[in-house]
């Protein structure tokens, strides 16, 4: 085994391994919301799954950004299969490990990733220029400032960087098959290296071309694991993310909110129609007042948002200049849940909740408080702004459901703070009272009686 061979496993073996890692801390952080279970038709998800997350369905409602949007997608799919042959050549020391046994589907392969690759560069250079010269509105929001504005442009160069990579190493390989094709398979005719290949490295002596081709391996490879490692931190993880969020998506109607049994249980039982529940100490609560109050699916959402900003372009409160953006409201829970995450690694007791210090000193989730919440990222004028029209989750290209996280902190802010906006008293009052959302003089069922 070359030296090659081992600085390649070790550096595979280590990327993996802190990508691992890393993925498991994801999955940790998403079980810290509540359980809930999956329901509906499994056949139904699965088509969902292969319509929405794999076909791109939903992102083709706006056709211009959706073909960009799939170049790069489709490039990234199809580079697997040469992704697959680099990491057999680095493992046993071979060179184009496929090309003697694929011949000509070989040839078409690496024939189709390359004309992909062309057309991810020309997508790859519009987005840069929608993002930093056109300013698209949905892209210079308040929210993305900072961080998110960063993120999105070093995913962008770093797709520049594997297509310098590929071809770099397919040109060079081009003109090497024909100084030494011993070492050097034959790959047959390649659109794009074929072309360019002779005007460029034809005449280069055969120890710069080795360089040249070396250089363009790594240069692919070392991405990739970059990449790979770097997701977890980036909006970039929902091209892993996307697939299962879809899966768990809710199949039933959009305008159908979650009900809460306590709530419904109590009014039953004020209606003679269910036995009177009985009394408890204990006040219950109501909603979410952080992370560990949402369910594990909304916190998947949380990490599964591609920071696309169609959710807030399509919200009708957003778009009258009201605070309230669902996409900041998904960057929110999950800058949240990290935070915790990391307060939660270090077992400082000083995160855990006084009253429930004596029942022991070890740190959990079921016992942590920082004396923050989320509506310490999250406002109050934000989450009245929102009208429950679902216009932010029939928009989002992957499924993710805004409008949940938002009516569960309503929920808690109104049912256990007994608190909210001034203006919406009366209703609430009229509601108890009388059971309309206007004031009326009789009941409103008096009629019934006459």
């Amino acid at each position: 085994m070359g030296l090659g061979q081992i600085i390649f496993i070790i550096i595979t073996f280590a990327a993996f391994y802190l990508a691992y890692k890393q993925f498991s801390k994801l999955r940790a952080n998403i079980f810290l919301g509540k359980p809930e279970t999956t329901e509906g038709d499994e056949s139904q998800r699965w088509k969902n799954v292969f319509l929405v997350a794999f076909g791109q369905k939903k992102m083709f409602k706006n056709l211009i950004p959706a073909v960009f949007h799939f170049f790069i997608y489709a490039a990234f799919l199809l580079t697997q299969v040469e992704l697959v042959e680099i990491l057999i050549d680095g493992i046993f020391g071979v060179h184009r490990f496929f090309a003697p046994y694929l011949g000509g589907l070989y040839t078409f392969l690496i024939n189709f990733i390359e004309v992909l690759s062309v057309l991810a560069f020309v997508a790859t250079i519009v987005f840069l220029a929608r993002r930093n010269l056109l300013k698209i509105p949905r892209f210079v929001k308040s929210e993305m400032n900072g961080w998110p504005k960063l993120d999105a442009n070093l995913i962008l160069f770093g797709e520049l960087a594997l297509l310098i990579g590929i071809f770099s190493m397919n040109g060079a390989d081009v003109a090497l098959q024909k100084l030494d094709p011993a070492h050097y398979p034959d790959t047959g005719y390649l659109a794009i290296s074929s072309t360019f290949s002779p005007f460029i490295f034809d005449g280069l002596p055969e120890g710069v071309l080795v360089v040249i081709e070396r250089f363009g391996w790594w240069l692919h490879i070392l991405t990739v694991y970059v990449f790979l490692n770097y997701l977890p931190k980036s909006k970039h993880l929902h091209i892993m993310f996307a697939f299962p969020n879809v899966y768990y998506a809710k199949l039933k109607s959009r305008g159908e909110m979650e009900n809460m049994p306590e709530i419904m249980n109590e009014v039953k039982s004020m209606m003679g129609l269910a036995p009177e529940a009985e009394m408890t100490d204990e006040i219950p609560e109501f909603g979410a007042n952080d992370v560990f109050d949402l369910s594990w699916k909304n916190i998947l959402g949380a990490y599964s948002c591609t920071e696309c900003g169609r959710c807030t372009a399509q919200c009708p409160a957003n778009i009258t200049g009201k605070k309230l953006s669902p996409r900041k409201i998904m960057m929110d829970i999950r800058d949240r849940v990290t935070e915790v995450s990391k307060n939660l690694e270090t077992g400082d007791v000083k995160f855990i909740n006084e009253e429930k210090r004596k029942e022991g000193t070890v740190l959990t989730k079921d016992n942590y408080d920082d004396g923050k919440s989320l509506f310490d990222y999250i406002t109050r004028e934000e989450i009245h702004a929102c009208t429950t029209c679902n216009a932010c989750v029939e928009a989002c290209p992957i499924m993710i459901d805004p409008l949940e996280p938002i009516l569960k902190m309503r929920r808690y802010e109104i049912l256990t703070e007994s608190a909210g906006p001034a203006d919406w008293t009366p209703m609430f009052t009229a509601i108890e009272n009388g059971g309309a959302v206007w004031q009326l003089a009789d009941d409103r069922d008096a009629w019934t009686k006459e």
